[in-house]
């Protein structure tokens, strides 16, 4: 296992050089934090994660979850982690201090996450699923199914599920056959199967609390006549204790690729195999209102798809990481310029071909955490900023922007993963190395939550489209108010070929639209998600190189003027060792942000040209797909 799984540097950076979270402190919601305790919840935050989580990493892919009819076994190093995890009070981070939480910045909770996804991303899914059920439930259930569901998941005793997909439905929701039939006590009785439900069943918890959505009895057909239902795997008394078996039966287990620890189950609703109050159906309690479960759900699905996104990104660094260590240690082969074969060989990271590969893995994983956190800071902003305008300004943008938070880094961040199998070499795929397994873990976040294709399919139809194209509109008003910002520095001709990939973003979308006609506007969505998001990305890669100038400076006048690191002679340390330190710091600064900049200009010189070639096909409205016979396949 490489001691390296994410980078501190890179999200100190991220977070107060351009992100400037501590600014957030000034606002009511967070006035009890500070940078200090940002800071100390991320150094606690890698600190359990590497003892508690990264050690059981590869044993947790070996010994997947098995079933013996009755029990779920799972190795009890994730019990504990997960206990640990929440005895930490992490898996309050973001919640209000009211129900117990830190209320830290979304921000900054996302970033402590992260060391988790990257050190067992399947240890970590039980606690993303939980603390994203309980978000759903505080913002749509009552105080009733507050104190009774959702204290005990913060508290680490219960876990929770997302229930939506079936056996013969998969992502087409409105086809959900769920029955919930309403009984005279208030309650319902659930009937049907739920399939690819994560964290379905499993002994790591007192209780697990299934939100299930289905169709009550006499309900519309089609999405709108969607309920979402509260379905404990065992009952809640009135004071609070566990109490008898509901009618939610394991029917088996699915066996993955990658997450092999994380138990992956279809459900069964009401079979009969327990009869709760003598009657059958398992027992199930509204949330909200009828026939607004699927919007309901979206506030846990949204979150769910920037988590993937999160997770995506995690895995893709971690594996960069120990294709970076890899190369710096391997010694193979001499210099193309060197003919004599007498001469050493050096170590990989010398060869050009494995720096392309690095540089790539680098602009995409360092890329793919500003996009997440950049996310998570338009969630604060939608959340605590002063004026309404505001407030509605980023929840629009990150409207607009979720699809890509979740499937760019699934894409592009599996390709850090592939291509770190391919700088190890023979090694690559072999166990004895992580960088298969996280290529496996990570390939399944391009169908997480919504494949890659759904989600293009819903950035060209609705999300670019919404408000009469606000939502596009702003995005191109944010990205420009960027590239007016590198007017006359060192990357204004990177700000140029931003603005010619924005402009084109904007024509091939009214072009595609022009006719109004769906099927020729979005036969073609995957392109213009690959093309949108490599822009997007771009526009990233610009606000960090911009920052690390800005950065760089900063410490460069502070090192004139005499500044040294904190501490470093203010309590009559010597102050040769202050210097020594502070000239090792300076060194690490001077290439860490000249890697902010090699990884930047990367990006606008063999990722940001791929757009164009994907813009000229969707301009000129090829209908291969559209008509295509099926036959010939």
């Amino acid at each position: 296992m490489t001691e390296s799984i994410l980078s501190r540097r890179d999200l100190r950076f991220l977070l107060h050089d351009w992100l400037d979270v501590s600014a957030l402190t000034e606002r009511e919601r967070f006035a009890d934090h500070s940078r200090e305790t940002f800071d100390s919840l991320l150094e606690v935050s890698e600190d359990i994660a590497r003892e508690h989580f990264a050690p059981h990493y590869r044993k947790n892919d070996l010994n997947e979850p098995t079933f013996d009819g009755e029990t779920v076994h799972i190795i009890p190093e994730v019990k504990a982690a997960l206990d640990t995890f929440a005895e930490s009070g992490l898996l309050t981070g973001a919640v209000d201090e009211e129900y117990g939480g830190i209320q830290l910045p979304h921000t900054v909770s996302r970033a402590c996450f992260a060391w988790f996804q990257a050190a067992n991303i399947a240890t970590s899914s039980y606690a993303m699923l939980s603390m994203g059920n309980a978000a759903l439930l505080l913002a749509h259930g009552t105080p009733e199914q507050i104190e009774r569901y959702v204290v005990p998941e913060l508290e680490g005793r219960f876990t929770g599920t997302m229930c939506l997909s079936e056996p013969e439905v998969g992502s087409s929701l409105s086809d959900v056959s769920t029955r919930a039939v309403p009984q005279d006590d208030g309650t319902y009785r659930v009937h049907g199967q739920k399939m690819w439900i994560s964290g379905g069943e499993h002994e790591l918890s007192e209780n697990i609390v299934h939100l299930v959505l289905a169709r009550a009895e006499g309900d519309a057909p089609g999405v709108k006549g969607l309920s979402l239902f509260i379905v404990p795997k065992k009952l809640v008394n009135d004071d609070g204790s566990v109490g008898q078996r509901n009618d939610v039966v394991l029917s088996g287990l699915n066996h993955k690729m990658g997450w092999r620890g994380t138990t992956n189950t279809l459900l069964n609703f009401g079979e009969g195999a327990f009869t709760p109050g003598g009657k059958s159906g398992a027992v199930g309690h509204l949330v909200g209102e009828r026939g607004k479960g699927l919007a309901y759900m979206f506030h846990m699905m949204n979150g769910a798809r920037i988590g993937v996104g999160s997770g995506a990104v995690a895995l893709g660094y971690r594996g960069y990481l120990a294709a970076l260590e890899y190369a710096r240690d391997r010694i193979q082969g001499r210099p193309l310029e060197d003919k004599d074969p007498a001469a050493p060989p050096v170590h990989l990271v010398r060869h050009p071909d494995i720096r392309r590969m690095l540089l790539a893995s680098k602009s995409y994983v360092e890329g793919g955490m500003a996009l997440v956190l950049y996310a998570a800071r338009l969630l604060d902003e939608s959340q605590t900023a002063p004026e309404a305008a505001d407030r509605e300004r980023a929840d629009l943008l990150l409207d607009v922007l979720t699809p890509l938070v979740k499937t760019w880094p699934s894409r592009w961040c599996l390709k850090a993963n592939d291509l770190a199998i391919q700088v190890l070499g023979g090694a690559g795929y072999t166990r004895d190395h992580d960088v298969e397994q996280l290529y496996r873990d990570n390939r399944l976040n391009p169908i997480h939550e919504g494949t890659d294709g759904i989600q293009s399919l819903d950035l060209l139809g609705r999300k670019v489209r919404m408000k009469g194209g606000a939502g596009l509109r702003l995005l191109a008003e944010t990205i420009r108010a960027t590239t007016a910002k590198a007017e006359g520095t060192a990357w204004a001709e990177q700000a140029a070929a931003l603005e010619t990939a924005l402009a084109r973003t904007e024509s091939v979308t009214a072009t595609l639209w022009a006719d109004g006609d769906p099927l020729q506007a979005q036969s073609n969505s995957w392109e213009y998600l690959e093309a949108v998001g490599h822009t997007v990305m771009a526009w990233l890669w610009l606000e960090q190189a911009l920052a690390a100038d800005a950065a760089e400076a900063r410490t460069g006048d502070s090192a004139t003027s005499g500044g040294t690191d904190a501490g470093a002679t203010a309590s009559g340390a010597d102050s040769s060792a202050g210097s020594a330190a502070s000239r090792a710091s300076g060194a690490d600064d001077t290439a860490f942000y000249a890697g902010k900049r090699a990884a930047a200009r990367y990006f606008f010189s063999h990722e940001l040209p791929r757009v164009h070639p994907q813009f000229d096909l969707l301009e000129s409205l090829d209908r291969t797909f559209a008509d295509l016979d099926d036959a010939v396949l």
